[in-house]
């Protein structure tokens, strides 16, 4: 068990001391005024945090944060690199975000129920975007997602298509306005219509 413990303390040393990651040069610069080691203020972060998530005001907020701004930095960088392995890890990370996120929206009675809600998706969402190849967003987009994305998707593919073909109702509303359209215009504006 130590053995593990000291793996993910070094782990954590080193990327808090990768020059290539966001966070280093404030975690530098704290770590010098103060004296304090960067990895003792990083933990010393989560732990406020975790205090603020289960008692604080606007904890969804900060969660939801949490869960976007790193990413969303990220996903740009990624986006601007050559390689495409980091850009599918980003893009399996927002399909899982986005599928949390209308499941969260139908289970919101849960949040009154269960107290520490909120500290569990920071945890959920941290566990997401963790450093790896193998996080949790790669976990649950192959476990959850794609079986049900493979078993259902070429129905949804057949109903957006037949959508495309025959429902483009969009397209008649904006290009000829309709009589009753007219009747709401002041005549002075008709002049275009």
């Amino acid at each position: 068990m130590s053995e593990k413990f000291s793996h993910i303390k070094e782990t954590l040393n080193k990327s808090l001391k990768d020059n290539s990651k966001p966070w280093t040069p404030l975690l530098t610069q704290i770590e010098q005024n103060t004296g304090v080691d960067r990895l003792y203020v990083f933990l010393g972060s989560l732990g406020f945090i975790a205090f603020w998530l289960i008692w604080g005001f606007a904890a969804q907020l900060v969660c939801n944060c949490v869960g976007f701004i790193y990413p969303a930095y990220t996903s740009i960088k990624a986006i601007e690199s050559k390689s495409q392995e980091d850009d599918t890890k980003w893009l399996t990370y927002w399909v899982v975000f986005a599928v949390f996120s209308i499941v969260e929206f139908f289970a919101d009675i849960i949040v009154g129920w269960f107290p520490l809600y909120w500290l569990v998706k920071f945890v959920f969402l941290v566990w997401l975007m963790a450093p790896g190849s193998y996080n949790g967003s790669v976990i649950v987009y192959n476990r959850i997602i794609r079986p049900y994305f493979l078993k259902h998707h070429a129905v949804i593919d057949n109903t957006i298509n037949s959508i495309k073909e025959n429902g483009n109702f969009a397209n008649g509303i904006t290009r000829s306005p309709t009589s009753e359209m007219r009747l709401l215009w002041p005549a002075s504006h008709n002049r275009t219509l």
